[in-house]
């Protein structure tokens, strides 16, 4: 509900119909008549101030794969004020499997980068939001197609380039590419929230960084105000695996060192699994031997139903140069000596990571799109959250396997008591987690 200071509702009847007008005094601003009537029933949800936070928010979107997609599409039918695309990738074969924007007549995207075709394809979802390209990276298309790289690389922009935004979200790209465009927008006097993303096969992560966030909190019919303080990126993934909490989940320790990765696991009573079910799709996929076969290794090294996924891909790729998922079996020695060098360092048993797992995965490079739909939907929620300042938002991992569909939080900081809330905040616990429904 809202105050009269905050909110007036002009009630116009005109054939039978009833139209708003919302006007809000912050600012001097207000939602037009037509995008009262077009985001009537989201208004009824989240508020008219939620909504006026969302239409004047801009968005920076890098990486359109699958998983950044669907984000995508939430947020432009929310009615975000713009949206800018980044990704000076051609149309491949990879893409189209998990990117429902590109039309599939082949003249239609010829010559046009993956960035120009989704902004026309949003556009159609909603007109009232602006849809942009800015281009950016070092190597032509026609240079990408021999390299086999990314050619867009965000850290080349300066730190102004991202004060035109609001929210900054990275996907598909180097941990240096992510560290640095955190760092620019931590550099900034206005506070922008930074998030990336990643999805392959049945699992995704998210991290989160909203820097000293405010926000309201209904506590005992009052609301209080809660302070958030985020560690940045490089913080967060460099806290050493021996401090973090023992209940911290294994998704976290596999996703430090990789991008591409598959999880294998039946259910721990080795029943077979129902078609309908995620894991019985594993099976249709992949074939019930093999998925056995890594169901009796995980009964073996885990007694819980801990999600294990093992991989050292993401470091390997930033130590040889190579773009996310451009990855083969034949690297399977040097990621083998990899995994013995961080297993050493950080006190993991080489066991809890099987070279079986680690050369599959590095020939798995496709995502998932119901587990696109279902992060992608994630990170729309969060989003949405840290525009409007409505709901708890995210702190600041988010892990999410189709295995047993649950979507797991994990706070992890260098300094966990000095990470948290400054007044009446309910802090993210390690091992959080809750169960998606798609």
């Amino acid at each position: 509900c809202y105050s009269q200071s905050s909110l007036t509702r002009v009630f116009k009847f005109q054939s039978k119909q009833v139209k708003f007008k919302l006007r809000l005094d912050m600012d001097g601003e207000e939602l037009t008549e037509h995008e009262t009537a077009l985001y009537d029933r989201q208004i009824r949800v989240w508020g008219a101030d939620a909504q006026r936070r969302l239409s004047k928010s801009r968005i920076l979107v890098s990486g359109l794969k699958g998983t950044v997609i669907e984000f995508c599409k939430n947020v432009v039918l929310a009615g975000v004020g713009s949206l800018t695309l980044n990704d000076d990738r051609m149309v491949s074969e990879d893409l189209l499997s998990s990117n429902f924007l590109i039309p599939p007549d082949e003249n239609a995207y010829a010559g046009k980068s993956l960035a120009e075709l989704c902004c026309d394809s949003l556009k159609d979802f909603n007109p009232m939001v602006q849809v942009s390209v800015v281009k950016g990276g070092p190597f032509p298309f026609i240079l990408q197609m021999f390299l086999a790289c990314e050619c867009r690389d965000l850290s080349s922009f300066t730190v102004d380039f991202f004060d035109k935004f609001d929210v900054v979200v990275i996907s598909s790209c180097s941990l240096s590419i992510k560290q640095s465009v955190n760092e620019k927008c931590r550099k900034l006097s206005k506070r922008i929230a930074f998030y990336t993303v990643d999805c392959r096969d049945s699992c995704g992560e998210i991290f989160v960084d909203l820097q000293n966030y405010i926000y309201s909190k209904k506590k005992c019919d009052k609301n209080a105000e809660c302070l958030l303080e985020y560690p940045s990126f490089e913080e967060a993934i460099s806290v050493p695996w021996k401090s973090l909490p023992r209940r911290v989940s294994k998704l976290y320790l596999a996703m430090r060192e990789e991008l591409s990765f598959l999880t294998f696991c039946a259910n721990l009573h080795g029943q077979l699994c129902v078609w309908t079910s995620w894991k019985g799709l594993l099976v249709a996929c992949l074939g019930f031997n093999e998925v056995m076969l890594y169901w009796i290794w995980l009964a073996l090294v885990q007694s819980t139903d801990s999600i294990i996924v093992c991989s050292m891909i993401e470091r390997y790729e930033e130590l040889e140069n190579r773009s996310p998922g451009d990855t083969s079996a034949a690297d399977l020695p040097y990621i083998q000596k990899l995994k013995k060098e961080l297993c050493e360092a950080n006190s993991v048993n080489e066991s809890q990571i099987p070279d079986s797992l680690l050369e599959r995965l590095l020939e798995g490079r496709r995502e998932f799109p119901p587990v696109c739909a279902v992060v992608g939907g994630i990170l729309g929620q969060e989003v949405i959250k840290a525009i409007s300042g409505k709901g708890d938002p995210l702190m600041n991992f988010f892990f999410f396997d189709a295995m047993d569909g649950k979507g797991v939080i994990e706070d992890i900081s260098k300094e966990k008591s000095g990470k948290g809330i400054i007044e009446d905040i309910s802090k993210h616990t390690s091992g959080d987690s809750f169960v998606a429904v798609v």
